[in-house]
């Protein structure tokens, strides 16, 4: 992967390193916030890209009026994990992808407080810090599940912990990190099984819907009737010896 490109992920992680007490606002959704870092972040994410690939459109969090087409799109979420953040637990992320024809072609996840860059091209496998990553080999019942929320929208509340309360008897054990994009890159290492999340945003998941495919894990959207990264949806992912059973779950406890 082109190394300016890498160079501008990982100078827009040394912004979050650098302001310690942002300003906070917030936005429509029950606990939806976000910092002047976020705004930053982002601003700077768009200023540099723009020279990058000058042909390229924006899809980005912290931006009204959000349209994909066709071309080139950057999908920016300039710090995944906002409410950790603001809150100094170090689990929080720069998530970039780049989509042609509405599909990832590239993506970048970087966590500047682990110093951990996740990387993947189509067709080209996924990295992290420069090295091979795959996604596990661990059955279902022993499988770690990363799951997120939803929390601006609480009327999702009740079918994600039934769910829960279905994969906690049949599976290995729950966590709850806060970072959707991070939990797509821990998949996509290994490190967890499954990921799940009753409603995410394009730019929560484009990057690791990518990274998490080429390291050999599945992503699908399991209550639409195929994968559209315009879409704020239902995400599922997960290692082929998981998958089904986990898709079987949500499906069979909500509906899009």
């Amino acid at each position: 992967m082109d190394k300016q490109l890498i160079d501008i992920i990982r100078k827009a992680g040394e912004i979050i390193l650098q302001e310690k007490r942002p300003e906070v606002f917030t936005k429509e959704g029950h606990a939806n916030f976000v910092t002047q870092t976020d705004i930053n972040v982002q601003d700077f994410l768009k200023e540099k890209l723009s020279v990058y690939l000058p042909q390229a459109s924006f899809f980005a969090e912290e931006q009204e009026n959000n349209v994909l087409d066709d071309g080139l799109c950057f999908m920016i979420d300039p710090i995944d994990g906002t409410a950790n953040y603001m809150r100094g637990r170090n689990f929080s992320c720069v998530s970039v992808a780049l989509l042609k024809d509405k599909q990832p072609v590239l993506g970048l996840i970087f966590n500047p407080f682990s110093d951990e860059l996740f990387l993947a091209e189509q067709e080209k496998g996924a990295t992290l810090n420069d090295k091979k990553i795959k996604a596990s080999e661990v059955e279902f019942e022993n499988a770690i599940i990363n799951f997120g929320t939803s929390p601006y929208y609480p009327e999702k509340a009740q079918a994600t912990f039934e769910i829960c309360k279905k994969l906690i008897k049949v599976s290995g054990d729950l966590r709850r990190t806060g970072s959707a994009a991070l939990d797509l890159a821990e998949l996509a290492c290994g490190r967890t099984d499954l990921f799940f999340e009753l409603s995410l945003s394009p730019w929560d998941y484009a990057a690791g819907a990518l990274i998490a495919k080429e390291a050999g894990a599945i992503f699908d959207m399991p209550l639409l009737d195929k994968i559209d990264f315009s879409q704020k949806t239902c995400i599922l992912a997960g290692n082929k010896l998981c998958f089904d059973k986990a898709k079987d779950i949500i499906q069979e406890h909500c509906h899009d």
